[in-house]
């Protein structure tokens, strides 16, 4: 098992690697430089000298080893459109509302999702099943940010504010008026994917004989759910919860946009669009390592549930 832990995380190094040198060399490929896209008006011996400042004038293969070096030592470079502010500060400093946003809504979509996928399942043919099918089709096709903006029209204005985020330190009812709309918008794609597989998963796991004999020795619904459905049934589901808590967390640009959430995604869509190199290489790499790490967890929470994965690699299959 630990050199089944250890091959993973080299490969995720090598992955995230892979990531950072394709970026690098994409950006640097773009026509034009930061220089250009809003520094026109500026005498060409400025420009140079902010160029030779920024390592512009380097070829970009020295770039790149340079970038490599300070890398290592965790510092990811300091920004071309706001001098002195450093990509290490803005993520620190907006990625906890981009987590908060994502960990609440992955929390939402998991406790609905499964809930419905389950009472879907135990109720197949009637109208709470064709509910949940409803809504899981809704899911799928409504996308997030015009469910963001329904929910802006017609529940925001009152309880609900229209925009804004909860701040350090209000209150509990603060903070759930502030992140209730933005989280609601965030998780609908994931109730509707956890509760069409859990309903699957669940109906797989009804037609198995333990379930038939623990029906035959009077155990409650309750009882059979919480000791033998769940616990086989969940086990599909953490194959796809890993890629959605990574997608959440390091994808809600656009809810972020609509509702201003201060989180990190204001910043690297405003970082691509102004060519601020440090800003689009430190935002790409973090999201995509927690992405590769959110993966990587996946694959080792999935060889501790299922004993026959776990057997497999201890046996070297």
């Amino acid at each position: 098992m630990v050199k089944y832990i250890a091959k993973k995380i080299g490969y995720m190094i090598v992955t995230l690697w892979i990531i950072l040198t394709v970026t690098f060399f994409l950006m640097n490929t773009m026509p034009g430089d930061p220089t250009q896209s809003s520094m026109k008006v500026l005498p060409e011996a400025v420009v140079e000298n902010l160029k030779a400042r920024w390592g512009l004038d380097k070829p970009v293969t020295e770039q790149y080893v340079i970038y490599l070096k300070n890398l290592l030592r965790g510092e990811m470079g300091e920004s071309y459109k706001t001098p002195g502010l450093t990509a290490n500060q803005v993520i620190e400093e907006r990625f906890p509302a981009s987590l908060r946003l994502g960990l609440q809504a992955v929390v939402v979509s998991l406790i609905i999702g499964l809930i419905l996928g389950i009472l879907a399942a135990f109720n197949r043919g009637k109208w709470l099943d064709f509910l949940t099918i409803f809504i899981a089709i809704l899911g799928v096709s409504i996308p997030s940010f015009v469910f963001a903006a329904l929910l802006q029209k017609y529940a925001a204005g009152g309880f609900f504010p229209i925009v804004g985020w909860a701040a350090e330190g209000s209150s509990l009812i603060e903070i759930f008026r502030g992140t209730a709309l933005p989280t609601l918008a965030a998780s609908i794609g994931g109730i509707a994917t956890y509760s069409r597989f859990m309903r699957s998963s669940v109906l797989d796991v009804l037609s198995n004989d333990y379930i038939l004999l623990a029906k035959a020795k009077g155990l409650s619904k309750f009882q059979i759910v919480t000791r033998h459905v769940l616990r086989n049934a969940i086990t599909p589901i953490i194959s796809i919860v890993a890629p959605q808590i990574a997608g959440i967390v390091t994808g809600s640009f656009v809810i972020e946009r609509i509702f201003s959430v201060p989180g990190l995604g204001r910043y690297y869509v405003e970082s691509v669009s102004g060519r601020d190199y440090p800003l689009i290489m430190a935002t790409t790499i973090f999201f995509s390592a927690i992405f590769i790490v959110c993966m990587v967890a996946m694959d080792i929470l999935y060889a501790v549930v299922d004993p026959r994965i776990r057997k497999s690699i201890i046996d070297g299959k």
